[in-house]
């Protein structure tokens, strides 16, 4: 059976961790020897998406195809106040989608929040899976203690999008308590 990674979604950035063989907690690195990974996910104008600090990195240049943020449009609707405010700071489009849901509009088209927390979740199962050396498929992932039920099976659909099978959803003050 494989291992079963926690992974930290954040907001600005994001991180994974693993119970080593001593079943103690151990924060995985890229391979640049980073563990974070800045939440950012960027379309490139030739159609590549990149993610992580080489997307942050390019919001200058393209800072209406970089999105960022996105944890606080996931599983909400457009005409939120919070996804009201976030959309008048935002170098990118915020939009409706058929449901009401808020979404993302890059190069014309419409990316649900999910999607997005896909590529970072994907950048993170390839952090881990270099870092184990073995296939990563499942995962534990923290949420805010304020998310509701629509915002975690949201950032459920995010992990199966992202070829993960989330194992459970667990709250950051719960995960903290847990690690003291």
């Amino acid at each position: 059976m494989s291992r079963i990674i926690g992974i930290d979604l954040g907001t600005t950035n994001s991180c994974v961790a693993v119970l080593d063989d001593k079943g103690t907690p151990k924060t995985l690195a890229a391979g640049d020897g980073e563990r974070t990974i800045p939440s950012w996910v960027a379309w490139a104008p030739d159609g590549r998406i990149v993610v992580g600090q080489r997307a942050r990195r390019q919001a200058v240049t393209n800072p209406a195809a970089t999105i960022y943020g996105t944890k606080r449009l996931i599983g909400r609707k457009v005409n939120a106040d919070d996804v009201s405010w976030f959309a008048r700071l935002a170098p990118f489009r915020i939009v409706a989608a058929p449901n009401g849901d808020a979404w993302v509009r890059v190069h014309g088209q419409p990316i649900s929040p999910q999607e997005v927390a896909a590529h970072i979740l994907r950048a993170i199962r390839k952090t881990a899976e270099e870092a184990l050396g073995e296939p990563v498929t499942r995962c534990v992932v923290t949420v805010p203690a304020y998310f509701d039920d629509a915002q975690r099976q949201a950032t459920r659909d995010a992990g199966q999008i992202a070829g993960l099978d989330v194992i459970r959803i667990l709250n950051e003050p719960t995960a903290a308590a847990l690690a003291y």
